[in-house]
């Protein structure tokens, strides 16, 4: 392993950690302040790549076991920004109806606010973390999508089926 490797190797695994905290910290402050879900799932997203690419497909999906859930991430994602936007339909108010209401009171732990805007980020949030991670899962592994196909078209025999 060369010296540069090393390093990259280093810098990848150092980098997830305080990339989390920055995506949560977005995730929180994104409907007040500048940010939202979509840049705190990219920049996860962004880390995860950095995985990939310094430490191969094979030791980051060990290394991360949430990436074999990415499908899955992306349709609960999808499923709560959904649910958020049309849920305000079943009171008689407009799509993306903000719970609570303008002047009611709002559910706060510590100086973070309880109401619908957060959950639509973390949809979208998951939504996009999941569709990146499926992308880097098959951009990762060209090859062995190919061995694969090819090891099915062989039979029992090891004889194609195609004659």
């Amino acid at each position: 392993m060369r010296r540069k490797d090393v390093v990259l190797r280093v810098v990848a695994q150092v980098l997830l950690g305080p990339s989390l905290m920055v995506a949560a910290a977005l995730i929180v402050k994104g409907y007040v302040d500048v940010g939202d879900g979509f840049a705190a799932g990219m920049v996860v997203a962004l880390a995860v790549a950095l995985c990939y690419v310094a430490l191969g497909a094979p030791t980051a999906e060990r290394m991360l076991p949430l990436l074999r859930f990415a499908p899955q991430v992306a349709v609960a994602g999808l499923l709560l920004s959904l649910l958020v936007g049309f849920l305000p339909l079943l009171f008689d108010k407009p799509l993306f109806s903000h719970f609570p209401a303008r002047g009611q009171r709002v559910v706060t732990i510590g100086s973070l606010e309880l109401f619908t805007p957060l959950l639509f980020d973390i949809g979208v949030f998951l939504l996009v973390f999941g569709v990146m991670a499926m992308l880097l899962h098959q951009f990762s592994g060209p090859e062995r999508l190919v061995t694969e196909t090819i090891d099915d078209a062989d039979g029992e025999d090891g004889e194609g089926g195609i004659r």
